[in-house]
């Protein structure tokens, strides 16, 4: 199968969508079909096999984020190039709503589509002021994923779309056999603990732990707190109380192989995010790595953790302080998620997951297709049917 793939956001900078997008591909590779990805980028920078630059980037206020966007006419231009020379059986579009390369491959497609909504919002004046320039394009997508409830409510909500839930993948298998990094394992006397994610943006919860640290620092003077992400170091370092400074050390933006060894060599893996989040891959990643997972209670990360998590009340620091330091006290606890995290995880593993996107890919292709369905594709028939535009 010749499969187009399109993310609207800039693959110079990490997210979620860019690794999904990036993932994906590669899992369809692994599996024989001819896989191309386009993207927002600098030209000048390697990425991944069979990928295409729609152009570079502009930095756009989004979803309480800053997206690195690519739109234009000569964006738009790269794009139908692309459709064109790719001869693709069925064309695969992450955020059909975004602004960017994905309306415009939207727009200009002759080819099956199916598009995956990641996004979680109450209320979007961007996907409203949008809405009734791609009303009539959006009749052209054949078959729609939402990687969670929250995802599908958005869609539902803004454009009266529904869509079929398949969530985000992980390599269980990456983050499970990751070698534990030493400096970063903790001890009875000095544990640690992680938080991965922009350290500028409010909405990935830093002040929230931040405003705990003085009072797990009271109940356990050696703990260390290892912060990895992009951003401001220095101002996210004097956001924390002066008398806990000590105890926080900041480990910049790290590769995927050091935030598996991060995840595998923590007592916890802290996710205090006050909103936005429509799925959690970290959680994911982190229970994986057998990290037991403390987060708060966005109904998201509630559907993602299940029984293998603690939550906390959303911006309560306190609370947190408090959920952490029981964890912390509670050796039986921590064994018991350190096992329940890998057996939850199992299930948004990219064996699963890619083997649902395929059959939706099969779905989508059934009318025109001689060679009869996969069980898999049998199986989410009588689900996707309801979702599917004819």
């Amino acid at each position: 199968m010749r499969i187009g793939i399109v993310c609207p956001y800039s693959f110079d900078v990490a997210g979620g969508v860019q690794n999904h997008t990036r993932d994906l591909a590669h899992q369809l590779h692994t599996r024989g079909h001819h896989v191309a990805v386009l993207a927002p980028a600098d030209e000048t920078t390697p990425h991944t096999r069979n990928f295409t630059s729609a152009g570079n980037s502009r930095a756009i206020p989004y979803n309480g984020s800053i997206a690195r966007l690519a739109f234009g006419p000569a964006v738009a231009n790269r794009v139908t190039t692309w459709l064109e020379n790719g001869r693709f059986d069925i064309l695969h579009i992450h955020e059909p709503l975004v602004p960017s390369t994905s309306i415009l491959a939207l727009r200009a497609a002759r080819t099956p589509i199916v598009a995956t909504f990641h996004t979680n919002l109450e209320r979007s004046l961007a996907i409203q002021a949008v809405s009734p320039l791609v009303r009539s394009s959006l009749e052209k997508i054949h078959g729609r994923i939402a990687v969670s409830q929250a995802a599908r409510q958005t869609a539902l909500n803004h454009m009266g779309i529904d869509s079929v839930i398949i969530p985000n993948g992980v390599d269980t298998h990456t983050f499970a056999t990751a070698t534990p990094n030493p400096t970063w394992t903790g001890t009875p006397d000095h544990p640690t603990i992680a938080f991965l994610g922009r350290i500028d943006e409010p909405r990935k919860g830093l002040p929230v732990l931040a405003d705990a640290l003085p009072h797990l620092l009271k109940h356990h003077p050696g703990l260390r707190l290892l912060i990895a992400g992009h951003g401001d170091i220095p101002t996210a370092r004097n956001r924390i109380p002066a008398s806990a400074r000590h105890a926080a050390h900041f480990l910049g933006a790290i590769p995927e192989t050091d935030k598996a060894a991060l995840l595998r060599s923590v007592d916890a893996y802290i996710a205090p995010h006050t909103g936005g989040e429509s799925f959690g891959i970290v959680l994911v990643e982190a229970m994986s790595a057998g990290a037991p997972v403390i987060a708060s209670n966005l109904t998201p990360f509630t559907h993602v953790l299940g029984d293998a998590g603690i939550t906390f009340p959303t911006g309560n620091s306190h609370a947190l302080a408090q959920a952490i330091t029981n964890l912390l006290h509670n050796p039986e606890l921590c064994n018991q998620l350190h096992l329940a995290g890998p057996a939850r995880a199992a299930t948004y593993d990219w064996r699963h997951v890619s083997d649902d996107i395929l059959a939706v890919y099969e779905t989508v292709l059934e009318g025109t297709r001689t060679t009869p369905l996969t069980n898999t594709a049998t199986a989410l028939w009588a689900t996707l049917k309801a979702t599917l535009t004819p």
